[in-house]
């Protein structure tokens, strides 16, 4: 079994997030399946604005892959009140009259999955786009009691994967509950691994869980070049974006039979 492919078989998808043009081009330099478009990938992404979403839908199609946009509109925790689900359905909307494939959203609420603004965001967006489209329940699970348990509801509410570090801050260290995931989904729902994946770990982790997909920042450190820009607060000392030699890393890892655990 190479790492291109799970435990059944079936290749493993690169997927990528971005949140700038840059970052599309080079995921798809380094040769992404896949692209999750963000803003604000320092807070874990937000919702991406309409004329980033048109470059990456043109620039995707060029390349034959994927698009699935983040449906959050703000920073925090995923415990919405009634307007921000309100909100959260018009984002999904305008996202796929652009042409997304999927939308990525998720509703946890005194550690469960929230159900019910769940439920009313999936009667919204159903009703809303008028296509078929993949839904993805995103890393909120990861703040649920037992992840593992909560994926039999993500699944009852018709999404179609659930992007995952197991509940750990990364991916890496819970091996064991994303494979109990993976077994609990049983085809249902596509488990994503997502969270400190890099080119040296991945290999394990695909072969450890059996996951069919894992996702990646793929990024580097771009110092700021103005200091004063740091200095007024509009960047970080140590700035990230996504780099293609990650990407195309992580790619390579994929493909190497020896760092698969048979």
């Amino acid at each position: 079994m190479t790492c291109t492919e799970s435990r059944n078989g079936t290749r493993i998808t690169l997927e990528i997030c971005v949140d700038s043009p840059a970052g599309i081009g080079a995921a798809i330099t380094g040769g992404a399946d896949r692209i999750e478009l963000c803003s604000a990938l320092d807070v874990g992404g937000l919702t991406p604005g309409g004329a980033l979403t048109d470059f990456a839908v043109a620039r995707a199609a060029d390349a034959g892959i994927a698009v699935h946009a983040m449906v959050r509109s703000r920073s925090g925790d995923f415990a919405y009140d009634t307007d921000e689900i309100d909100l959260a359905i018009r984002e999904a909307i305008m996202l796929a009259d652009r042409g997304v494939n999927g939308l990525v959203f998720g509703a946890a609420r005194s550690g469960e999955v929230d159900v019910d603004a769940a439920t009313r965001w999936m009667e919204g967006v159903r009703g809303g786009i008028g296509r078929s489209a993949a839904l993805v329940f995103h890393r909120a699970i990861d703040l649920v009691d037992d992840p593992v348990a909560a994926v039999d509801r993500i699944a009852a509410l018709g999404f179609t994967h659930i992007l995952t570090s197991g509940g750990a801050p990364t991916a890496g260290e819970a091996h064991d509950v994303i494979a109990a995931m993976v077994a609990r989904a049983a085809g249902r729902v596509e488990v994503i691994a997502g969270s400190g994946v890099r080119p040296e770990n991945v290999a394990a982790l695909v072969a450890t869980t059996g996951v069919p997909a894992v996702h990646a920042s793929a990024s580097g450190i771009m110092g700021e070049r103005d200091a004063r820009v740091v200095a007024m607060g509009f960047a970080s000392a140590a700035r990230r974006t996504t780099d293609a030699g990650v990407v195309t890393g992580l790619k390579m890892a994929l493909d190497n039979k020896s760092n698969v655990r048979q």
